[in-house]
């Protein structure tokens, strides 16, 4: 629903093998045009699409039937329904629900909603998927403190806002919104997960709460510096391909890092990262590293001994020793069991 080139979500952005990335696969998402708010009008279904549900059913799915009313589907007849997905419809109001009132997981991704409203009252809810819709602010949330799983991916986010009664969220997915600043997240004192894929942040900033934190995806935005992260020290995965960052740094207190993507950045050396003894994974294609870049991989990265796969290719390093790139990674790094895709 979050979580390697453009935030996908463990749901719908996982780590893509070929490109290395982790990032939500949208169009348009970095556009500051406003998008139209009138859609055309949508018939009304006859059917109950409800009807071969039996009255004890726990879960709901109904994906892509032009849904367009809530309270249409009359959910009463449901009394133990723990779980309502609802994808791919034309939901444009969040209404209904009251009738559900021990509802645990509500997936409303890719429907037309502008407005979080209607939902205070699922006070047992641990997953709310928003995601692909067309909310601009994150508000009427506050009574929803049970939620673990929070999902807003590509909606039209400007501003982190009103998460504070969320302390017990661990995934929490922004990825394709507006957001230009990482701020208001000190509550989510429990948060594992955090994908900020594309969106236009320009600082690694405010993330010193975050404690528990495992994993930070923050591909596709406007970072030029790896810094603000020295209190992340069980970190294990940080993703920050698809940037303008220049150097490799800050990393001094993150020694749980396993993976490692700096991709796609401005990257001329391989530095500060010997110290990572837990890494597998550095991925670090399409940067600017030249033949000198071979020594210090051996400097760097000689004596890792977790160290699984590298992916160098794109960089001067490859593209002007085309036959013999492999076999000099493989000098240098000699234990190394998979170089790039293959």
């Amino acid at each position: 629903m979050a979580q390697a080139s453009d935030e996908t979500t463990p749901k719908d952005q996982q780590v893509e093998t070929n490109s290395r990335q982790v990032v939500v696969n949208t169009a348009g998402a970095d556009s500051d045009v406003e998008e139209s708010d009138q859609d055309e009008p949508v018939e009304e279904l006859d059917e109950d699409v409800l009807g071969d549900y039996p009255k004890d059913a726990e879960d709901i799915d109904l994906i892509h039937l032009r849904i367009s009313s809530i309270p249409a589907l009359k959910l009463e007849r449901f009394p133990n329904v723990q779980r309502i997905c609802l994808r791919q419809n034309f939901i444009i109001d969040i209404e209904g629900l009251e009738v559900v009132p021990d509802l645990q997981e509500l997936d409303l991704y890719d429907n037309k909603i502008s407005h979080i409203k209607g939902l205070a009252h699922l006070t047992q809810l641990t997953s709310l998927d928003l995601s692909f819709n067309k909310i601009k602010h994150i508000k009427h949330l506050e009574t929803l403190t049970n939620v673990t799983d929070l999902y807003f991916v590509s909606n039209r986010i400007s501003k982190i806002e009103n998460l504070d009664t969320f302390v017990n969220v661990t995934n929490l997915e922004l990825g394709a919104n507006r957001i230009r600043v990482i701020e208001n997240l000190d509550s989510l004192i429990n948060l594992r997960e955090l994908w900020l894929g594309k969106n236009k942040i320009t600082k690694l900033e405010n993330l010193g709460s975050l404690k528990h934190l495992r994993l930070l995806s923050i591909q596709s935005n406007r970072l030029t510096k790896i810094e603000g992260l020295d209190e992340l020290e069980n970190l294990e995965e940080l993703y920050l391909s698809h940037n303008a960052i220049e150097k490799i740094e800050g990393l001094d207190k993150n020694i749980n890092l396993t993976t490692l993507d700096v991709a796609n950045n401005r990257l001329t050396k391989i530095e500060n990262i010997s110290h990572l003894s837990k890494l597998e994974e550095f991925w670090a294609n399409t940067n600017q590293f030249g033949n000198e870049c071979f020594d210090q991989l051996t400097q760097e990265l000689g004596g890792t001994k977790s160290l699984e796969t590298v992916y160098l290719e794109g960089n001067p390093m490859q593209t002007n020793n085309r036959a013999t790139y492999r076999n000099k990674v493989r000098l240098a790094l000699p234990d190394i069991k998979q170089i790039d895709a293959n």
